[in-house]
């Protein structure tokens, strides 16, 4: 860290806030800390206009911590890393490659923007087979994957599904068998596919997987097992050497990392449960906070802003998580996605240099849905002693046809639940006083579509990226996820010495 950036940290430790209540006596206060992003679709008569409210004014950011906070991210040379993003230069440092997923949504390099269009159409060809039924009736598809391969499809295809699919999607992660059987009693065999999701086309718990849903395949009558699969991987070699037929591998570049590829061939069961148009509706929203991102500077930049207000409660005020609730069922997922999307990119005690950190990293991101959570977990939020960001999300469009008394009750208590964490309120009763200051961000869609999802995501992404590069991290590699997976193909191999309590365990387990 520079000399110059660590004075401004210290400028910011002595930053003493006010209150929320205090802050909002400044009467312009929510509109310079509440924006939108918008984006256009459909043309003529069709057309129209949707986007995100994104309102920070319930957070401690004021005038003074965002001057600090600009200057900090000048320090940090943010803005010639954010170019380096889009520009595809190496800014995953440790591993020597680009991260190219922007280009996967049509911003980036002319080079990588190409060479996504290209995957992307082989892909909507073979989505288009598919639903043409030129490789037979198909209405089921059995995705497997982990991480990045698994939670970004299972999120999208959780909240964008729920009133039909073309095909029906079941996304299976865990190595525990019992996953894998409920996917398979939800199916018939005769009219399933199965995706393979691996970047390496190594990964055990996906191939394991994979050998155990082509043996139902082929127990099941099937007679060509292998010719029902379809492998999404930047290693397509390694998917022929599998017994994958080149016409049905969907590549996409090693420069997309797991957590990223949603945009690319990983999208595939995306696609084919919602159709090629709303695929590209997808990516259609997330270019927008892409182009927002990469063309506004300082704290008009809402992931940036974000990223400030991240920055500050971690490292100033000591928080070591961050709660995010979706008040929207169809975003039951969205917690878990973020869970990786953040933890595992700036889960770090490095710098991108390999120094150690001057501070806290990535707090640890939790959540759940709306108002289950309020009777849930609220309560500590409300009155506990950790002080907890939260973020809430809402859409102003229902996700249903009943009643409109549903949706409204849904906002109304999201909407309170914001405003009570920053009012509080006081009581001579211990047990009953609420001492509020507590803040949140509400991020308030017109609609939640496939657009709207897409720019959510991005958001998200952008924002881990800032926070990353404000902390002078690298957030594209993952090396600590390594660590456990040779350890487990140590025990594996045998011959391997644990220490007593894993020799242990092994031995009751009648592993060893």
């Amino acid at each position: 860290m520079s000399d110059t950036a660590a004075s401004i940290w210290d400028t910011l430790k002595a930053h003493q806030p006010q209150t929320l209540l205090e802050l909002f006596s400044d009467d312009g206060r929510v509109g310079k800390l509440s924006d939108r992003i918008d984006w256009h679709m459909g043309e003529g008569d069709s057309a129209m206009t949707a986007g995100i409210q994104f309102d920070w004014s319930k957070t401690h950011l004021d005038d003074g911590l965002m001057d600090q906070f600009e200057q900090l991210a000048e320090a940090m040379d943010f803005t010639a890393k954010r170019a380096a993003l889009f520009g595809g230069e190496a800014i995953n440092n440790t591993e020597g490659r680009a991260a190219t997923h922007t280009a996967q949504r049509g911003v980036g390099t002319d080079a990588a923007v190409e060479e996504a269009a290209a995957l992307h159409a082989r892909m909507k060809m073979l989505v288009k087979a598919i639903h043409d039924g030129a490789l037979g009736p198909i209405k089921h598809l059995i995705h497997v994957g982990i991480g990045g391969s698994a939670l970004g499809p299972a999120l999208a295809i959780d909240a964008l599904t729920r009133d039909l699919a073309k095909v029906d999607v079941h996304v299976v992660s865990n190595i525990d068998g019992t996953a894998l059987e409920q996917a398979f009693a939800a199916c018939d065999p005769q009219t399933t596919m199965i995706a393979v999701a691996s970047k390496t086309f190594t990964t055990i718990e996906t191939m394991t997987n994979a050998d155990s849903a082509l043996k139902w395949l082929a127990d099941n009558g099937v007679a060509d097992p292998s010719g029902r699969v379809v492998a999404l991987t930047a290693s397509p070699e390694k998917a022929v050497e599998w017994g994958v037929d080149e016409t049905r591998i969907l590549p996409f570049n090693e420069t997309v990392g797991g957590r990223y590829s949603l945009w690319s061939s990983i999208g595939f069961p995306v696609a084919l449960a919602i159709g090629w148009e709303e695929f590209t509706e997808f990516l259609a929203g997330a270019r927008a906070v892409d182009q927002h991102f990469r063309d506004t500077d300082g704290r008009a930049n809402l992931p940036l802003r974000a990223a400030f207000a991240d920055q500050y409660y971690t490292r100033i005020r000591g928080c070591q998580t961050r709660a995010v609730f979706a008040y929207d069922e169809r975003l039951g997922l969205f917690p878990d996605y973020l869970q990786q999307l953040e933890m595992e990119s700036n889960g770090k005690s490095v710098t991108a240099a390999g120094d150690p950190v001057g501070g806290a990293t990535a707090p640890i991101t939790w959540g759940g849905v709306g108002t289950d959570a309020q009777h849930a977990v609220f309560q500590l939020l409300h009155q506990g002693t950790h002080l907890i960001p939260v973020d809430f999300i809402a859409s102003i469009a229902p996700g249903d046809d009943l009643d409109p008394a549903h949706h409204r009750i849904l906002l109304t208590n999201c909407f309170a639940q914001g405003a009570a964490l920053m009012a509080g309120k006081a009581s001579d009763d211990g047990a009953r006083n609420f001492e509020g200051n507590r803040p949140s961000a509400t991020m308030l869609c017109d609609d939640l579509d496939a657009a709207t999802l897409g720019a959510l995501i991005a958001f998200h992404e952008h924002r881990t990226f800032a926070n990353a590069m404000l902390m002078g991290i690298n957030p594209f590699d993952q090396f600590g996820v390594e660590l456990g997976k040779q350890m487990a193909n140590a025990i594996e191999a045998g011959g391997q010495s644990f220490d007593a309590s894993t020799h242990a365990l092994l031995a009751r387990a009648d592993l060893s």
